[in-house]
């Protein structure tokens, strides 16, 4: 099957504000993920991996070397994919249930957003930050390049993206800043959804 660029929730125009501006979404959307995505497609063509989900070519190409280029492509695409979902504009406070099932977890909501602003922060290079669930446990995951959580069998509950071609049109190399506002556009409404699928409540 040919995957293809998913529909966004916002205007790549009005970017997402007040973190990231249309500019930055119009490259990073526009130029780096519909790369990965065309990568893929050529990559797949006439091997045992053409009809599969992208699930499933993550979990069989990891650690091939045979296929490291489907993996890299695959997991960046689904990567991507996750990012966008993961915010909106001008994001809304998330639901009690949500703050209660990370207070149970980190100590409390706050100590959440500490926690990951410090680990997301201090991903070495080129990467991604993500919030998962491994059974009922949750964990703060720091992957490099390419990697996510499906290889290690864990659900993905939110991840932001640590590259820097993700913030350095907005704020240089100050990584930092571009994380605290990541912070004000969460889209709670879809980790509450990921978080119904990992069955935490």
């Amino acid at each position: 099957m040919a995957f293809t660029l998913p529909k966004l929730p916002y205007n790549i125009e009005d970017g997402i504000e007040p973190a990231i501006s249309g500019k930055t979404i119009s490259f990073h959307f526009g130029k780096h993920h519909n790369g990965y995505v065309t990568k893929l497609n050529n990559g797949i063509k006439g091997t045992k991996f053409e009809n599969s989900s992208l699930e499933e070519i993550i979990k069989g190409t990891f650690e091939n070397e045979e296929f490291k280029g489907v993996f890299n492509n695959s997991s960046q695409h689904f990567n991507h994919s996750f990012y966008w979902n993961s915010m909106f504009p001008n994001g809304k406070e998330p639901s009690q249930k949500v703050k209660e099932v990370l207070a149970n977890s980190f100590g409390s909501f706050e100590d959440f957003l500490k926690q990951f602003k410090q680990k997301a922060a201090t991903v070495f290079g080129s990467g991604w930050c993500w919030l998962v669930a491994d059974g009922k446990n949750l964990e703060i995951m720091q992957a490099s390049n390419a990697m996510n959580p499906i290889p290690l069998n864990k659900k993905p509950l939110l991840v932001i993206d640590v590259w820097e071609h993700a913030y350095y049109l907005d704020y240089q190399n100050n990584r930092g800043g571009s994380i605290d506002k990541f912070f004000q556009v969460i889209n709670w409404e879809f980790v509450e959804q990921e978080m119904k699928k990992a069955g935490l409540f």
